[in-house]
């Protein structure tokens, strides 16, 4: 699979994913969904890496340990439902972005 497809399916599934946390489901979705994101936004950090693209593979590192389900970071609900949009809609941006400049 290419590079960039797998890259971009990636983004597209964790912004879905990110964007379903916004309806009320039970507590172990959400601890699903932080193992899916601290998955992907590994994988994201490391082709990042690969790419020598140091400010995203910056910025994917944050984020996975943001998300990550072993040590839990206290926001409250509504913290967490900005931060799964501001996510989101960064992650379909950034995917926009290179679609253009390529």
């Amino acid at each position: 699979m290419n590079i960039q497809i797998s890259e971009n399916l990636i983004k597209i599934v964790l912004s879905v994913l990110f964007l379903l946390c916004l309806i009320d489901m039970p507590y172990g979705f959400y601890q699903l969904i932080r193992f899916i994101a601290l998955i992907g936004f590994g994988v994201l950090a490391y082709q990042s890496y690969q790419k020598e693209r140091q400010t995203e593979f910056v910025i994917y590192l944050i984020l996975a340990v943001l998300f990550q389900p072993i040590f839990k970071i206290y926001l409250g609900r509504t913290i967490w439902n900005i931060i799964d949009v501001v996510v989101a809609i960064g992650l379909l941006l950034s995917m926009i972005k290179k679609q253009v400049k390529n």
